[in-house]
């Protein structure tokens, strides 16, 4: 239907991992907006993990979609990581790029780009190879559950990141505050929530499809946070 607008449940057979990736994740061949969020992301993300910055034994990425960038600066700041979504869909498309498949999406543009960050762009496929052995499982995730990664035995994490993925599963600032609050109870005393999100977002195009976005305020983001930290 045309204008429809998708959601929930819509996510596991409607959202299309490679328009995602066109859309999103084409790096210097996209649209210009799309391209500087991507480096801005990047850029975030490996001061965060940098060394001084957050590391430890475990990371969960909560809300992984179709991709891997989010955790290529991760991959030199912990031991493991475990990587999750609501979509099989979309942890198909990941599993092809850790087992090497010849259809896996192409992710040397943003290895290289990191690797520049760290100085030598050279490593990317260094860098390829660390991330496929620091991944240890794909698992799917719920956020809207109180235990998000259902029966799966995990242990307490030292991170849990989630990147532009609770705004979208989330209808309303009351389930985001909750979403936050089952991200936190993944992590160990004293763990790190790493979260990006996009403010005051109703909606974004995949392919030919509109989805949902909770149009969230940095306020209610912070709130959100600081008493998911109280608890």
């Amino acid at each position: 239907m045309e204008g429809k607008l998708y959601k929930g449940q819509d996510y596991k057979t409607e959202f299309q991992p490679r328009d995602y990736l066109k859309t999103f994740c084409a790096f210097d061949s996209g649209t210009v907006a799309e391209n500087e969020i991507l480096k801005f992301n990047l850029n975030n993300l490996f001061e965060t993990f940098s060394p001084g910055g957050i590391g430890g034994d475990i990371l969960i990425d909560v809300g992984t979609g179709p991709t891997i960038y989010q955790l290529i600066s991760a991959c030199e700041a912990f031991r493991e990581i475990i990587m999750s979504d609501y979509s099989e869909l979309n942890l198909r498309e990941v599993d092809k790029w850790l087992k090497k498949d010849p259809g896996a999406y192409d992710w040397s543009p943003a290895m290289q780009y990191v690797c520049g960050l760290e100085g030598d762009r050279s490593k990317w496929q260094e860098k390829e190879a660390r991330l496929r052995r620091t991944v240890t499982r794909l698992l799917t995730c719920d956020v809207n559950q109180p235990r998000p990664l259902g029966s799966a035995q995990v242990p307490a994490a030292d991170c849990v990141l989630s990147l532009l993925a609770l705004e979208c599963a989330c209808q309303d600032a009351d389930t985001y505050q909750a979403a936050i609050q089952n991200l936190v109870g993944l992590l160990k005393p004293g763990g790190h929530l790493v979260t990006s999100v996009a403010l005051r977002c109703r909606e974004y195009m995949v392919g030919s499809r509109k989805f949902f976005g909770l149009s969230l305020e940095k306020e209610t983001v912070e709130k959100a946070v600081q008493e998911a930290a109280r608890c």
